[in-house]
């Protein structure tokens, strides 16, 4: 038998582990179908239309992941050969299986930013000389916001724009993986026009703390987006009926973005309990969703979230030296404040 603290089980690995609300669900229900292959699916083109007017933007494809719309964008926008310019802790480069060498034929320049996010200094040295024949053609700077792996910190508007006139300048394509964007633009104020203006192309994804089950939204120009439609169907991401998970994504855009604020004043606070009670080192500083705690002590990440398991609270080892805590929509102050008691007595008596 399961003990209490096994059946009240604490999962903060990821905001991808929320589940449809019982409005989105009663939308989903609701959705009008036809087969989005066809384009005949009235819903993906309305979630598609709405996203491209939000951004200010031509167009969007609605796709089941975030990894494939940031390998349609990438593969968009380059040729075989090309170099792809991004942060060494980004998520097209640590997380999406090596998607640029097998998709696009690309190598990679990955930074030394801070924290996942890099500079126009950075980019500016990294370019390289196109007259050099033995250096591959730098094509494209990709950047992500909220950056996971750097704790979920995101970038200053005006950094973007510095980057974005470089690439200008310099005749290359500008992305954005925004899997967390609006958990930066709840933060910053900032809106979703100032990054249509601002980048080529825009990957957002709807299941993490916007809670859609599945689906993620690659958005640019007409042009960009008729190639990227072209891409998904050779990589199998043609999908008929698709309009009952477009019925989530809309649910989400109208009714989701202002809850993340409270996740992140949860996340907050569990930096707070964390600094109190367990045995860390560091916090990486705590800007949206996102916790990312350095276990003190020498004491190894899995054996921190082996001890964290045993009070039945879930994260995720980052490495050797880093644990992810992160907040979503199916985390409540409840559960909460079961965190800092299990934390407590657990801990602090161990």
């Amino acid at each position: 038998m399961m003990n209490e603290v096994q059946q009240s089980r604490l999962d903060l690995r990821s905001d991808t582990l929320t589940l449809p609300s019982a409005g989105m669900k009663d939308a989903m229900a609701a959705a009008v179908l036809g087969d989005d292959v066809y384009e005949e699916d009235p819903t993906v083109k309305q979630l598609e239309d709405k996203a491209a007017g939000m951004f200010g933007m031509e167009a969007a494809l609605f796709c089941p992941t975030g990894t494939m719309t940031n390998q349609l964008a990438i593969k968009a926008h380059t040729r075989p050969g090309d170099e792809v310019i991004c942060d060494h802790l980004a998520h097209i480069y640590r997380y999406e299986g090596g998607g640029i060498a097998v998709n696009a034929l690309c190598s990679v320049r990955p930074l030394q930013g801070i924290n996942g996010r890099i500079s126009a200094g950075d980019v500016r040295d990294a370019i390289n000389n196109p007259d050099d024949i033995h250096q591959p053609p730098s094509r494209l700077v990709a950047l992500e916001n909220t950056v996971n792996r750097g704790g979920g910190g995101y970038y200053d508007m005006a950094v973007i724009e510095e980057i974005g006139a470089l690439c200008r300048s310099h005749q290359m394509a500008f992305h954005l993986d925004g899997a967390r964007l609006f958990n930066a633009l709840v933060e910053t104020g900032e809106t979703p026009e100032q990054y249509g203006r601002a980048f080529d192309s825009i990957s957002i994804c709807l299941s993490k703390g916007l809670g859609c089950p599945v689906g993620s939204l690659l958005i640019g120009k007409k042009e960009l987006i008729g190639k990227a439609r072209r891409q998904r169907k050779l990589m199998g991401g043609g999908w008929r009926q698709a309009g009952i998970l477009a019925a989530a994504g809309i649910y989400a855009l109208d009714h989701n973005i202002p809850l993340l604020k409270e996740d992140h004043r949860r996340a907050r606070e569990i930096e707070r309990i964390v600094k109190q009670y367990a045995p860390v080192a560091e916090v990486l500083p705590v800007a949206t969703n996102i916790v990312m705690v350095r276990p003190a002590g020498g004491l190894p990440a899995a054996a921190f979230v082996a001890r964290m398991r045993e009070q039945g609270i879930y994260c995720v080892a980052f490495g050797n030296d880093l644990v992810r805590f992160v907040t979503h929509l199916d985390f409540t102050d409840q559960q909460l404040a079961q965190f800092e008691d299990r934390l407590k007595t657990g801990f602090m008596q161990g």
